[in-house]
């Protein structure tokens, strides 16, 4: 079941020339409904500047639009603060081009409905108001100057600086609940009491809407006036019930042996088997295409395995671009797995267990390429969680191509993963100690990756499997390869710090030191022996401790 709603609006002139007012509603249906949810929203131009309708109606129609083009791995909040941002770096550069657009600004009030959950974005002096169980509540603060004189002046406004500062807020939803997005025009004349009388006495969301716009001019406003009204009927079920119910129906298909069909789908190979999935490289009977077909154990046949395996499909299908096997839509699918692309060719760590012996110019191609995919993940905000050799794939067609989202994480959904998140020798030290996987610990894990790749070693020595390690110093790749450049090993104790902020920040900042390379190096300087950190007192202890050694021996020799 959807999430249903009812919605009235409503924007009235008043004793003004014109309507510097602007709202707006998105309704979608389907899978944008459950993945972007509604969105509303208000906003006030600011009537003593020009064009403040232009800015207004700017705002909300260009929000309407960006923030269900952004990719369905961002959270709602992530969403909203990338395309008020650049909204408002446009609108500023709009006000710029022309002297008589100077001071073009406004207010602008965000609610979305997803799910089982509302989402708030709110700048300006426009309000969001809740009303549950009978009670009114403000979820906005007003962002005025606290002076009375300056109470109708805004310290924030879409427009008005470089650095846009949003305020989000979010809480769970109730059948039942009303939301009331009204302009200063509406809350200006009308105080909370009235406001919920007006939403109570109402039962339809339109009639609601022009009853506390129309109460507000008829008690005196002298400004634009603007209602938002949005009633919540009933609430879908939880996101896995909603997305996955008739995943849940399709069986689990049995063990397959190669010769063997499934839905004219042929068996050549098993390729790997882990304790939880399957995965068979098969062939289709009509086309003779070959795809890797991916399922769970015949006895994992329980809500959270095959949770995390449709969230693995669809994660998968989002990422179009980079490195990554693609998702094949196989339409009769009668059994639970999914389909991707298959690509000739081995895993490096199939590689290394062939003898394959990996050079430094072999290794800064693949950390230049392992990058590029990463830095893609990232931008769709998503964590991949395993990078390691295993996941890594060199194909015959001399592409390398990252696998595996079995535990990948986004802000876009919330899943429980399958396995435990990570190999513990490619995990960053302060997952170990309970924090949570991030863009930092995928980079620690490429620089594991590299550094394992050319050494065969790890940074801080091999990590069992439920082992708490001490992290120390990592050790020096130089001591496994005395032919690791100095520049190349610069960049991997970097990757590899046991602090993140001593890491990389991002993949692009990692990626542009690999393509620099020796031409301009970090500039970190390397690790000296102890003896040689500080020669002086080095020397004082020696000349100590020879001196004591004299003295034992001249006293033995006396006696």
């Amino acid at each position: 079941m959807p999430l249903e709603t009812a919605i009235g609006t409503c924007s009235l002139t008043g004793p003004r020339e014109r309507n510097e007012d602007f709202c707006g509603v998105a309704t979608p249906v389907g899978a944008e409904l459950s993945g972007k949810g509604i969105l509303a929203a208000v906003a006030d131009g600011l009537g003593g500047h020009a064009n403040g309708r232009e800015a207004s109606e700017s705002m909300v129609r260009g929000l309407l639009a960006d923030y269900y083009a952004t990719p369905d791995t961002w959270s709602v909040m992530q969403s909203l603060e990338r395309v008020l941002s650049t909204l408002n770096r446009w609108l500023l550069g709009y006000a710029a081009k022309r002297p008589e657009n100077q001071g073009m600004a406004t207010t602008l009030s965000t609610l979305v409905l997803r799910g089982r959950r509302y989402i708030t974005a709110h700048v300006g002096d426009s309000r969001i108001y809740l009303l549950r169980d009978g009670v009114l509540r403000q979820l906005t603060d007003d962002h005025v100057w606290d002076h009375p004189e300056l109470r109708h002046v805004l310290r924030r406004a879409m427009g008005l600086d470089q650095y846009l500062a949003v305020d989000y807020g979010e809480g769970d939803l109730c059948a039942g609940d009303c939301f009331l997005l009204v302009s200063d025009g509406v809350w200006g004349v009308l105080d909370d009491d009235t406001l919920r009388h007006e939403l109570l006495a109402q039962s339809h969301a339109e009639a609601a809407a022009s009853a506390i716009v129309s109460g507000a001019l008829s008690r005196g406003s002298q400004d634009n006036a603007t209602a938002v009204v949005v009633q919540v009927h009933a609430l879908p079920e939880d996101n896995f019930q909603d997305n996955f119910s008739s995943a849940r129906q399709l069986p689990l298909p049995p063990v397959l042996k190669p010769g063997q069909h499934i839905d004219g789908l042929e068996v050549e190979a098993l390729l790997h088997a882990s304790r939880v999935t399957l995965l068979y490289r098969v062939r289709d009977s009509q086309s003779g295409a070959q795809w890797v077909l991916k399922t769970l154990r015949p006895e994992m046949d329980d809500a959270e395995s095959v949770a995390a395996l449709m969230h693995e499909e669809w994660l998968a299908g989002r990422v179009t671009v980079g490195p990554f096997p693609q998702i094949v839509h196989y339409p009769p699918r009668a059994h639970l797995y999914y389909l991707m692309s298959w690509h000739e060719g081995a895993t490096l760590k199939a590689l290394m267990n062939g003898g394959h012996r990996f050079g430094v110019a072999e290794i800064t191609d693949i950390g230049i390429h392992l990058l590029k995919g990463l830095g893609a993940l990232h931008r769709l905000a998503i964590v991949h969680r395993d990078i390691k050799p295993d996941n890594l794939h060199q194909g015959n067609d001399g592409k390398l191509r990252i696998l595996d989202l079995g535990v990948a994480a986004s802000d876009g959904a919330a899943f429980r993963e399958i396995n435990n998140p990570g190999t513990p020798s490619f995990m960053a030290p302060e997952l170990f100690s309970g924090s949570v996987c991030s863009v930092s610990s995928d980079l620690y894990a490429v620089g594991a990756t590299l550094y394992h790749l050319l050494t065969g070693k790890y940074p801080y020595g091999e990590v069992e499997p439920f082992q708490h390690p001490r992290f120390g110093e990592p050790v020096l790749p130089t001591r496994y390869r005395p032919d690791v450049p100095a520049w190349l090993e610069a960049i991997l104790l970097k990757a590899c710090a046991k602090e993140p902020a001593q890491r990389f920040e991002t993949a692009e900042e990692f990626l542009l030191a690999l393509e620099r390379g020796e031409t301009r190096p970090l500039n970190m300087p390397r690790r000296q022996p102890l003896l040689l950190r500080n020669v002086v007192t080095t020397l004082k202890v020696l000349l100590v401790v020879s001196l004591l050694a004299n003295l034992v021996l001249l006293f033995l020799l006396l006696h």
